[in-house]
């Protein structure tokens, strides 16, 4: 009687694990279907690409969408102009950030809750109405057509990544803290040699989902952004768009692929500090 449970039981918790798997492999298709499509489709000819009908693979195999990208619009300078505004900002800013977190987080402020949700609260304040009143700043300074506008603000951190390190370092004992004061330690070397690298897998992590956020930006290129020669990676795929009327669907998607390989590269050399430091978060929480 008792073999025969088990058997029931084994064989229930193997047939639970299929449908796991199954369940798991078709959201895992259904997410990579569509960058499939996309890939697929600039290796199709325009008059294939907009026929009705879903058609996966070309019929007739073509690389002209990939030579025409680079002679209509700049890429490559549009990917230099995105990496020129990222790695500043990423740098400097995930610094600044940490350093402020530390503030918030190990030092003793007065009035430190209400600093921390007044910064929040500037979260709930959507871009789009602040779009105006910084464009006029940086007009009036003579700073449109110019990558500084999207640089500048961000060398002075991130709220969110504040807040995400501050949960971060709430699990790193004081005791560390202490003991490199009694050394002789001031603050600022105690963040240097004992924060920071206690703080590295925190700050890879999101240092990554700020990199993806800047390389996707649109809007806010679009608007500082009117010369082709100064423009990031996103206003250019645009211009891709206009330049054929929207017509030109493996043009479009050529593009889109071809800007979206540098993320999957970032993402596959730092995804073990996102496991980490999603761990360690929920553990935190």
């Amino acid at each position: 009687m008792e073999q025969t449970i088990r058997k029931t039981n084994k064989t229930v918790k193997i047939l639970v694990l299929c449908v796991m798997y199954a369940v798991m492999i078709l959201l895992a298709f259904t997410m990579l279907f569509p960058y499939l499509y996309m890939a697929l489709t600039t290796f199709k000819p325009m008059e294939e690409a907009v026929r009705a009908g879903l058609h996966v693979f070309p019929e007739h195999w073509t690389a002209v969408a990939y030579r025409e990208v680079w002679k209509l619009v700049p890429f490559g300078r549009g990917i230099l102009n995105t990496l020129t505004v990222e790695i500043p900002v990423i740098v400097v800013g995930t610094f600044t950030s940490a350093l402020g977190s530390f503030a918030f987080a190990k030092m003793r402020l007065p009035c430190a809750r209400v600093l921390l949700l007044t910064l929040m609260s500037g979260m709930m304040v959507p871009f789009a109405a602040l779009f105006l009143p910084q464009y006029q700043i940086y007009s009036s300074m003579g700073l449109t057509n110019n990558l500084l506008p999207l640089i500048l603000p961000g060398l002075f951190g991130n709220i969110s990544m504040v807040f995400f390190f501050i949960q971060f370092m709430g699990g790193i004992p004081n005791a560390l803290l202490e003991a490199a004061k009694i050394d002789g330690c001031g603050y600022f070397k105690s963040f240097i040699h004992i924060m920071l690298p206690l703080l590295w897998p925190a700050m890879a992590a999101q240092g990554v989902f700020w990199f993806l956020g800047i390389w996707n930006d649109y809007f806010a290129p679009s608007i500082y952004l009117t010369k082709t020669e100064v423009m990031t990676l996103q206003p250019l795929i645009n211009r891709l768009n206009a330049t054929q009327g929207g017509r030109d669907l493996p043009l479009v998607m050529t593009g889109a692929f071809l800007s979206s390989i540098p993320l999957i590269a970032v993402y596959l050399a730092f995804q073990k500090y996102f496991m980490s430091a999603l761990s360690i978060t929920s553990g935190i929480k």
